[in-house]
């Protein structure tokens, strides 16, 4: 079993995420991305792009959208984002917001 940090991995790079994918699992099918916003941090894009589908968690915090999608995410709550469809991320709360994105391949799309 390898166990991985991507909390630390998160808050210790420059943009606040970690993707694990091909470099931690040896396969290019799917990946997750664990992300961290400060209180009032906003302008996270999230557009999985053509042939990609992803699931958004707000995991803690309430996330507010604005783009293609808007609105707000509450904690707790997933969206599914498809193809070139795009959202910015905010956290417009007064604490730490954290989520998760899990994305792949949509049928028949794959990476060379």
């Amino acid at each position: 079993m390898k166990k991985i940090d991507i909390r630390n991995r998160a808050l210790s790079s420059e943009n606040g995420e970690y993707v694990l994918g091909l470099e931690d699992t040896g396969s290019h099918a799917c990946y997750m991305i664990y992300g961290v916003l400060k209180p009032g941090e906003k302008g996270r894009l999230i557009k999985p792009g053509k042939g990609h589908e992803e699931i958004l968690l707000a995991m803690k915090g309430d996330l507010v959208l604005t783009g293609d999608i808007s609105g707000r995410l509450e904690e707790g709550s997933v969206l599914h984002i498809i193809g070139d469809t795009s959202a910015f991320l905010e956290n417009a709360g007064s604490d730490e917001s954290i989520y998760i994105i899990s994305g792949g391949h949509s049928d028949h799309a794959h990476h060379h």
